[in-house]
């Protein structure tokens, strides 16, 4: 008998299949079509003559290639693989739906064929964090995870490997879930603020994209949302909804007197989570109200006193003379490094700038004023940045000195040559990498290069 990833793949034979983006999940996801016989075209912005090995290499297996500008000029399709960079809404693609081709995505199939139990993580901030904290609790208690999706390592080739026993614990984009028409069994979104407006239409078309996550539950399924975020407190879903709240609302999950409580009964000691910032003491809080049933309390209160966090979330590079330098690359959002900065007792020289979402930075500017000492400028966004400051009424040019350097890696430069004994550097840009880099991981590892050569 036939599995649902084999019948899935079987019933493409025969159709001309087109994958949208050669980037790092749809690699895989060429492979497996190409393995099932499929008439595949592989389209792709990038010119051939910059195209990497592993691209050519599919070629070689039988994908023909239509790379360049005009990568989607003249493409034929029964059935188009959108990568989540792609609006459906463009151009190209909407001329295919007009002709027929139905449109999906690696995470669209990996839902409709994944044999094991579905939780899935969405919102602005937080959600790797709590991704990965889900997948720890879970792992501490023996289950058999797999951890994927946004976060980076393709799923939908790991399905033959999977048992209905075991749980994929995904991250989800906006991008990710603009088109999804399935949603998992426990759905997760940690918050929802302005972001990626660059993508996205409006904001109203960003919330909408993230209501996918639940919008096809059924009545057995759960959703966990957060009761202090005007946005989600608003939301509504098929089947069990559980808030969490440490602003004092009435929730399932509530934080009082530095104890995390779910439905009345204590389950973990704020002071025991190893990684620092009260949005930890959220993601954890989210992570309880998913697990509750599937991960006892005290497995939990281990994973919180030996968890050391993500890469490039607030992460500790290296202390030199006295210096510490951390590395949050992550934090591509106003609010995210607005997390970054109450995650300090003292006040911190802050490097910030980076590509332009089309953001507002207007919230970021009091809290800049409050929590930081020096503010070091760098990218595209350092302007907008600088303003927002500025039109401040707390704002006081001799307590807050600000350094508009260019670039990213002179703002680094010149961070450090100010600090002094006792100081933090905390590189939070609130802004996306691409001005500059190829991701917010290849900007962290920079920073963290730059910082080991001081």
């Amino acid at each position: 008998m036939q599995t649902a990833f084999e019948a899935y793949f079987t019933s493409l034979k025969g159709k001309k299949v087109a994958v949208l983006g050669l980037g790092v999940s749809n690699r895989p996801l060429v492979k497996l079509l190409l393995e099932f016989g499929c008439d595949t075209v592989g389209c792709d912005r990038t010119p051939r003559e910059k195209l990497d090995d592993e691209v050519l290499e599919l070629e070689k297996l039988g994908c023909r290639l239509h790379v360049g500008e005009t990568y989607l000029d003249g493409v034929e399709a029964d059935v188009l693989f959108r990568t989540p960079g792609m609006h459906p809404g463009n151009p190209a693609i909407q001329a295919l739906v007009a002709r027929g081709a139905q449109v999906t995505s690696e995470m669209e199939v990996f839902f409709e064929v994944c044999p094991c139990r579905l939780i899935a993580v969405t919102g602005s901030d937080g959600k790797t964090t709590t991704t990965t904290l889900i997948s720890e609790m879970l792992k501490a208690s023996g289950e058999t995870v797999w951890l994927g999706g946004n976060i980076g390592t393709p799923l939908l080739p790991l399905v033959r490997q999977m048992q209905e026993t075991d749980y994929a614990v995904v991250e989800l984009s906006s991008f990710q879930l603009m088109d999804m028409t399935r949603s998992p069994h426990v759905a997760v979104v940690t918050n929802l603020a302005p972001n990626h407006l660059d993508v996205h239409k409006d904001m109203a078309e960003y919330v909408d994209a993230k209501k996918n996550i639940f919008r096809y539950q059924n009545e057995t399924d759960i959703l966990v949302l957060n009761a202090d975020n005007e946005i989600t407190a608003g939301f509504t879903g098929n089947g069990t909804t559980k808030f969490f709240s440490r602003q004092g609302k009435t929730a399932h999950v509530i934080v009082k007197d530095g104890t995390i409580y779910r439905g009345g009964e204590a389950v973990l000691n704020t002071a025991d989570i190893l990684i620092p910032g009260v949005h930890n003491i959220e993601n954890y809080m989210t992570a309880i109200a998913a697990v509750e049933g599937l991960v006892d309390d005290e497995t939990i209160r281990q994973v919180a006193k030996t968890f050391g966090g993500v890469e490039h979330r607030i992460e500790l590079v290296r202390i030199k003379d006295g210096v510490r330098f951390y590395n949050d690359s992550i934090a591509s959002s106003p609010t995210r490094t607005i997390a970054g900065l109450r995650s300090f007792r003292e006040k911190v020289i802050l490097i910030v700038g980076g590509y332009d979402k089309h953001i507002p930075f207007d919230v970021l500017g009091p809290e800049i004023c409050c929590h930081v000492k020096k503010l070091f400028l760098g990218g595209a966004t350092g302007p907008k940045i600088r303003d927002a400051v500025l039109a401040c009424p707390e704002y006081d040019a001799e307590a807050l000195p600000i350094v508009d350097c260019g670039d990213f890696e002179s703002a680094v430069r010149a961070a450090a040559a100010a600090a002094e004994e006792g100081d933090v550097v905390l590189m939070s840009p609130a802004s996306a990498a691409f001005d500059q880099f190829k991701n917010f991981m290849v900007r962290g590892e920079f920073y963290k290069k730059l910082v080991r050569e001081l």
